[in-house]
């Protein structure tokens, strides 16, 4: 693991075990810190250098020479050369400097979708911890011009929404108002033409009609995602609610309730204590398809189907599945062309996915990006014009996004983010409720006073998040009352990751996202190097170095 529980160089100390993307494998809202990602929300690009500058010197402790994972790939660096400037600028040394790398990028067909950062959020549904801080992931997601996903089941979970009856979906939902608010939310603060909302679709949402809905009110506003499955969890997704009467709720509008809460004897339980809560669970899809083609077939209708609703981008969401069912999603959405395929590794998770089953099931993400790679190739060489992809699946710092970014090179547009860029929102709004104690209800905030891993940078949001001041430069300072921290603390770790990012570019010589190649990155161990087909560190340029030699 490159990850130990401390890092004495940057300061950070993950409160649990850090996992492969560097957060706890257990993150909490209430956290006090302060990993990595967390104390980024606060201080921003600081970060990205050793502490006590001038008291110290710092030495790399990496051991990417164990095991196989994006942490065992290594990013190259060069002494010459200059690619990807933009226009008006020259490979003169003043020119050539970092903060003039453009992190711009775009995915979509007919209609492009423009994004400042190469970032998306994961999917955030009908987890509680999705609605409870989804002003400060959306209007944060917004700011930054990058795409925000409402996953499944929104409107289904919601007490509120009316959902009419009948076999016929079109007009079925009445109203929606946890699925408007969290897509007015992004809209209110959308970044001119740059991120997108983007409204996923499950079984349950299917019935319900959700496409039909989003389609007739927002129309083109929103892109409309179908979803094939994720990679915490072989199985749909996951809440736990603590009241019958919800859990009986939940049963009523067609969920799997487990235990059912309709049982008398599971009533009893409830009564007597022993049942203290229940697991609401998501259909699997395509449980009537019993071959490839006819699950070509079905695909191909329900594009066509939300293209005659008038939606013109259309994505897809695919889980660590075997390589035959990653084939089936790089191809299908090729020929059919989606905007967007998000393919999602095992090891990530954002709701309340089965523990051992996360552990233990589907495709680690290198090796699933690696295939993806490769499979997108053969398409390419046959003349295919490749869907845009996105990798996601643990990642949270910017050397991932690089590593992504080149491993999936010239087909990967973004990387997808799910627990890191939710780590803002937790701190955010704990510190804004402190610090505003009438909104600490309303912002789940879980503090009664700052910890001292916060007072260390300020005790106002104006000293404790160093991005304050830009956000207030684009919003204005009388629109800043409305703005959660926690969006605040969003833009602060995402301006830390872009410069980051901007850092690794620059010393690679690429000045623009589209740069990015695989040659830009070697394995530090041959069995990296074999299941991902980058070469080894001593092996990548080689052949070049023996000509010099020889010279």
């Amino acid at each position: 693991m490159r990850f130990s529980k401390s890092n004495d160089a940057i300061g950070t100390t993950n409160r649990g075990n850090p996992c492969e993307s560097s957060l706890c494998t257990l993150c909490r809202a209430d956290c006090q810190g302060k990993c990595e990602t967390w104390l980024s929300s606060m201080v921003g690009r600081k970060l990205l250098y050793p502490r006590s500058f001038g008291k110290v010197t710092a030495g790399g402790n990496n051991t990417t020479h164990v095991g196989v994972s994006y942490n065992s790939l290594r990013i190259q660096g060069y002494a010459y050369g200059a690619n990807g400037l933009d226009q008006g600028l020259s490979n003169d040394p003043d020119d050539c400097i970092f903060p003039n790398v453009g992190l711009e990028t775009s995915f979509g067909k007919e209609m492009k979708t423009k994004c400042r950062i190469p970032l998306m959020t994961g999917a955030l549904g009908s987890t509680f911890i999705a609605s409870r801080y989804w002003d400060s992931f959306a209007i944060g997601g917004a700011l930054c011009g990058i795409p925000v996903v409402i996953g499944e089941n929104v409107v289904g979970v919601d007490k509120k929404s009316q959902i009419g009856e009948g076999a016929e979906k079109k007009g079925k939902i009445k109203s929606a108002p946890e699925l408007e608010r969290r897509i007015d939310g992004y809209l209110k603060y959308a970044d001119g033409e740059y991120g997108a909302i983007i409204v996923q679709l499950n079984v349950e949402d299917t019935r319900n009609g959700v496409a039909e809905f989003v389609a007739e009110k927002y129309g083109n506003k929103c892109i409309i995602e179908l979803k094939w499955g994720q990679g915490a969890k072989d199985i749909g997704g996951e809440i736990q609610v603590t009241s019958i009467e919800y859990a009986q709720f939940l049963k009523s509008r067609g969920y799997v309730v487990d235990p059912n809460p309709e049982l008398p004897e599971v009533q009893k339980a409830f009564k007597e204590g022993a049942v203290k809560s229940f697991a609401r669970h998501s259909r699997l899809g395509g449980t009537n398809l019993d071959s490839v083609e006819q699950v070509r077939e079905d695909f191909m209708s329900s594009v066509e189907y939300l293209r005659s609703l008038g939606f013109k981008r259309v994505s897809l969401k695919t889980g660590s599945y075997g390589m035959e069912e990653l084939a089936m999603s790089i191809k299908f959405a090729t020929d059919a062309g989606l905007d967007l395929l998000t393919i999602d590794g095992s090891g990530g998770g954002t709701g309340m996915s089965p523990w051992n089953m996360m552990q233990s099931w589907g495709v680690p993400s290198i090796n699933l990006h690696s295939k993806a790679h490769e499979y997108a190739s053969i398409l390419a060489a046959k003349g295919a014009d490749v869907v845009d992809m996105s990798f996601a699946g643990g990642f949270a710092l910017e050397d991932h996004i690089f590593k992504a970014v080149a491993l999936g090179a010239p087909f990967t547009k973004l990387v997808c983010m799910g627990r890191a860029i939710m780590i803002p929102g937790y701190l955010g709004s704990n510190i804004e409720g402190v610090i505003h104690p009438d909104r600490r209800e309303k912002l789940s905030g879980n503090w009664e006073k700052l910890p001292k891993t916060v007072t260390m940078h300020g005790e106002t949001a104006e000293e404790i998040f160093t991005s304050y001041f830009d956000v207030e430069k684009k919003l204005g300072k009388d629109e800043m009352k409305n703005i959660p921290y926690g969006a605040i603390a969003f833009c602060t770790l995402a301006d830390k990751l872009s410069c980051g990012l901007q850092q690794l570019m620059a010393g690679a010589r690429k000045f623009s996202l589209d740069q990015i190649k695989r040659t830009d990155l070697f394995s530090g161990n041959r069995e990296t190097a074999r299941e991902t087909g980058i070469p080894h560190v001593s092996d990548a340029n080689d052949e070049a170095a023996i000509k010099i030699i020889n010279s």
